[in-house]
């Protein structure tokens, strides 16, 4: 079976800002994510955030990356364009 996934990563959240990019042995967050992402077999992962710092990590990390709006509400909003 052949699936995307589309990881959302808002850097300024509520609750943690900058939460993509806390560092976790290491590493970001964010590339954390991304290698279990990597782990499922999916055949195109890529990681929605509207900050460039969370991008650079991503694609530092060998990951693709789409930029969206930073005043989407939610994750669920950011992947709407989807």
């Amino acid at each position: 079976m052949s699936f995307v996934v589309i990881i959302p990563a808002r850097f300024s959240s509520t609750r943690l800002p900058g939460k993509p990019l806390v560092d976790i042995n290491g590493k970001p967050m964010i590339v954390h994510v991304l290698e279990r992402a990597r782990e499922s077999g999916a055949e195109r992962i890529i990681v929605a955030t509207d900050h460039e710092d969370v991008a650079r990590a991503v694609e530092a990390a060998g990951g693709e990356v789409c930029m969206t709006r930073a005043d989407h509400q939610s994750g669920t909003e950011r992947l709407r364009k989807w």
